[in-house]
């Protein structure tokens, strides 16, 4: 068929574009504006238009749209004018997974790591996630495998579409309320579904809601890793860890990685052997915009972390420490973008004290993401931490540069430096823009 995606810029629609490319369909797209995935996109023989224009739409069979498009895209209306089927990626999905036996990853964070570390271990399979794996460089790996590893969304409920073979959970914390009318039994219901759906279960035994489940799961707890340890080897930051009798050494730093990596071990025993693993394990080599060291020279490190969680960026915090420490920096500064109002908002007590291993705060505007603006007194609610106010900021080379009406308000040459968030933020950070 000849399909087009509008919103192709984004991780998550960009890997369905691809996997679909490969599967020998006709594929086209639009974004709001260029970046590097979208150049990958071009490179790999996928036609896309910047920006979103009604010329995009001609003679495609089908039309699958983000969550982000509003009906109001011209895209979309021309799409409907001329009678051509449109879907939501949601509607879209069971043509990508309904003819595979699918490892479907979900949980408010910790996913893209799960996912993409059982990629690693599953080399065999197919795979479409959301962040690029430094192992095969993209977000989608195309096999004749009948597996699929597929990092399914809660933000729509569309994981409970994904056809779960087996389904991997790694937590429950409520994210993406709006879309349950923030509805807590609702939201619950739509895990219940998921691993219901599931011939295999493996979820994160310590999690509250999965405590409460009558229902076969494979139970994973963190306290059965046993001399975790953390190491740099080859300039690179490994944790290491026994787990039945076997060591285990992941990329990465942090306690949170530790769980992630059981997930995943649990759910690929499941079709192959504990030493398989172990050994396929070492070839995972991280995400990108997932504690992606950017810059590691003398006392300045630069980090990007897609963090948008205050869970998240609370662990990742943690883990920054430890690298600190084993490179001999002692400041870490924190350089956050706030990733949607609803987000912040919702989360808000728990932003203010994640914060907390950070020595210094530094705060850009929201990314907006769609939403409607909405005012948060951040410089009272975060006080504590006596932020910075910064428009965005400048990355150079062992410099960064805090950019606030168009002039530089301060400059950070020392220290360990991690930018978190969803936004454009991975670009500043890089350069970029």
């Amino acid at each position: 068929m000849k399909i087009h995606f509008i919103g192709i810029g984004g991780i998550g629609l960009s890997g369905l574009a691809r996997y679909s490319h490969k599967k020998n369909h006709k594929i086209s797209g639009s974004d709001i504006a260029n970046t590097k995935l979208i150049e990958s996109l071009r490179k790999e023989g996928i036609e896309v238009y910047i920006p979103h224009t009604k010329e995009a739409i001609k003679n495609q069979d089908l039309i699958v749209y983000s969550a982000v498009v509003k009906n109001n895209n011209s895209e979309i209306i021309e799409a409907k004018k001329r009678g051509i089927k449109t879907l939501s990626r949601r509607e879209f999905l069971p043509f990508i997974v309904n003819d595979k036996k699918v490892l479907s990853v979900c949980g408010a964070h910790g996913k893209s790591t799960t996912s993409a570390i059982l990629a690693s271990i599953l080399p065999f399979s197919n795979a479409i996630i959301g962040a690029e794996s430094k192992e095969f460089n993209s977000n989608m790996r195309y096999s004749d495998s009948e597996y699929l590893v597929f990092e399914a969304d809660e933000s729509d409920g569309s994981f409970v579409d994904s056809n779960p073979y087996i389904s991997i959970v790694t937590n429950t914390e409520p994210e993406h309320m709006e879309f349950y009318n923030h509805d807590l039994k609702l939201f619950y219901l739509h895990y219940e579904d998921f691993l219901k759906k599931a011939k295999i279960r493996v979820a994160n035994g310590d999690d509250d809601f999965i405590k409460t489940l009558d229902i076969p799961i494979k139970k994973v707890y963190l306290k059965d890793a046993k001399n975790v340890r953390f190491e740099i080897k080859n300039h690179h930051p490994k944790t290491i860890f026994e787990y039945k009798n076997k060591e285990f050494e992941v990329y990465g730093f942090g306690e949170h990685l530790v769980l992630d990596a059981l997930l995943a071990i649990e759910a690929a025993n499941e079709l192959i052997s504990l030493d398989e693993i172990a050994e396929n394990i070492k070839n995972y080599m991280g995400i990108k915009k997932r504690f992606d060291v950017l810059q590691k020279e003398d006392e300045f490190i630069l980090i990007d972390d897609y963090g948008h969680h205050p869970t998240e960026i609370k662990a990742t915090l943690k883990s920054a420490r430890i690298f600190a420490k084993l490179n001999g920096i002692d400041e870490i500064i924190a350089i956050w973008q706030p990733h949607k109002y609803s987000r912040t908002i919702d989360n808000l007590d728990a932003f203010i004290e994640c914060f907390n291993e950070a020595d210094k705060l530094v705060i850009l505007p929201v990314w907006e993401a769609g939403e409607e603006r909405v005012e948060i007194d951040f410089k009272k609610h975060f006080a504590k931490h006596s932020p910075i106010f910064a428009d965005k900021i400048k990355a150079k080379s062992k410099n960064i540069m805090l950019i606030k009406n168009d002039e530089v308000i301060n400059e950070f040459n020392k220290g360990l430096i991690i930018g978190f968030g969803a936004g454009d933020i991975t670009y500043q950070l890089r350069g970029i823009i």
